[in-house]
């Protein structure tokens, strides 16, 4: 079982492993930094400071498990060969950092969590070293090989395309970081095939037995035109033998986090699982954007009035410190969209267009809160409103929206849920500034248009962090 499906998502089944082993690790930490911290470990402590441990041994060990979620760590593999370790190193370190900040404002919020100063520098350190460790022998020792789906995949014609890192004879069949083994290709009749003849397989007469013989767990349909016959009896066989059958929109939709815009009709949408809005999930996501906005706001709040204070002072003291522009929200109604000015001023007098690489008309102060999204802090104000969402599709402007409606399938689809600060297509795709870059997000926005749940929405929250450190995507 390479993939294992909660709230609506798909989590890679090594993860959730490493995962479920580092909880006991940081847990232990504690003890351990308590171990050195005192000489002994106290079960039963009498001191007030330590009365309750194990309930601040679990708060230690959630915060700095968010930490190391908000920083990817359960996301993607690390390099492998000699960058495996310094990998490991720079990003455990940059999770312990934060997660010793969060620390800070959780004991600042609930003191009896409290850990004394010198048990939590211990208990960071045994922490740091535990997940290094375990790390390096999870990656050694587990063979992930073993936890993939093995797949057989019926088409070779031009839609399987993207399957795999190109598909030639020098290459593996299977990318190396994939949950999935691909074991082969099924050709069908008046199919141009794009697959090399040693990758294709001949089943014989029964699918379902050379399933069984090759041990398939799963069988993904990959054919184009769905008026060519399918070999219904034998799908129904394999069914019934416990192999799985999937389309390729949902194999897509599983292994990547998207939608395929190109293999997407109607009838998927309708049909498929997923869409469902019920009337305390809007009232939930409401609360939980008013309480999360007015966290930020207070947290971010000595930001604001400092970049509110650069940008006044770069302009020479005169120009606007905001910016207002028209954005498409909710059910396609339109809305004033708050930002902090990062451009000169009359940047679009020529007409609306989209920023570039390298763009000349974004200000010095400007680059700086682009790179660090502080631009887009402003839109609190919005989420006040009810104009947006913490969590949701970036809102684009109606002259954009109106040419890409006209021009890409299901755009407008996107607008049925509200626009949202941080988004799952911003987690997986860079910044978009082009057509095509529209296109692309637009297949992670219909993803979290079908699957968001409130918990998907933390998610993507703790993985803004990534971002935001990082600076990836920006502009």
């Amino acid at each position: 079982m390479a993939t294992v499906k909660l709230f609506n998502h798909h989590f890679r089944t090594q993860f959730l492993l490493l995962l479920i082993i580092e909880i006991g690790v940081l847990f232990y930490s504690a003890f351990l930094g308590q171990y050195f911290r005192f000489g002994e470990i106290i079960w039963q402590p009498t001191d007030e400071d330590l009365v309750n441990f194990p309930l601040r041994a679990g708060a230690f060990a959630f915060v700095i498990l968010m930490s190391m979620v908000a920083m990817g760590q359960y996301q993607t593999p690390p390099l492998q060969g000699k960058f495996l370790l310094p990998g490991i190193l720079t990003r455990v370190l940059i999770s312990m950092i934060l997660g010793g900040l969060g620390l800070f404002v959780l004991y600042y919020l609930i003191p009896e969590l409290l850990l004394g100063r010198g048990l939590l520098a211990y208990s960071l350190i045994c922490a740091f070293v535990g997940v290094v460790l375990t790390r390096l022998v999870f990656y050694h020792t587990v063979d992930t090989r073993l936890l993939r789906r093995k797949i057989l995949i019926l088409g070779t014609g031009k839609v399987v395309e993207g399957m795999f890192d190109g598909v030639h004879p020098t290459r593996a069949l299977t990318p190396p970081n994939a949950s999935y083994s691909i074991h082969g290709f099924v050709a069908f009749a008046n199919e141009d095939p794009i697959v090399p003849e040693q990758f294709i397989v001949k089943p014989g007469n029964s699918l379902a037995d050379y399933c069984q013989a090759y041990d398939i767990e799963e069988i993904v349909l990959a054919i184009s035109d769905r008026r060519k016959k399918l070999p219904v009896d034998d799908l129904l066989n394999c069914k019934l033998s416990n192999v799985n059958v999937i389309d390729l929109v949902s194999f897509w939709e599983r292994e990547l986090g998207m939608v395929r815009i190109d293999m997407l009709n109607p009838s998927w949408m309708i049909f498929t699982d997923g869409c469902k809005r019920g009337g305390f999930d809007q009232f939930i996501r409401r609360l939980f954007d008013f309480a999360a906005s007015s966290l930020i706001l207070a947290m971010m709040f000595p930001i604001l009035i400092l970049t509110a204070l650069a940008i006044f002072i770069e302009s020479g003291f005169k120009g606007p410190i905001f910016y207002s522009q028209e954005r498409v929200g909710l059910n396609g109604k339109t809305f004033k969209l708050l930002k902090f000015r990062s451009m000169i001023t009359n940047a679009e007098k020529d007409g609306a267009q989209w920023a570039a690489a390298n763009d000349t008309r974004i200000t010095a102060v400007g680059k700086f809160i682009r790179k660090t999204r502080i631009d887009e802090l402003p839109q609190i104000i919005n989420i006040f409103k009810g104009d947006m969402s913490i969590v949701g599709p970036r809102p684009e402007r109606p002259e954009f929206v109106e040419k890409l409606d006209k021009s890409i399938p299901f755009f407008s689809t996107r607008h049925r849920v509200k626009p949202g600060l941080a988004g799952w297509a911003q987690l997986k795709y860079p910044y978009g500034a082009s057509e095509d870059d529209a296109y692309n997000k637009l297949q992670y926005d219909l993803y979290y248009v079908k699957n968001h749940s409130f918990l998907m929405d933390l998610f993507v929250l703790l993985q803004t962090v990534e971002v935001i450190l990082l600076g990836k995507g920006a502009r």
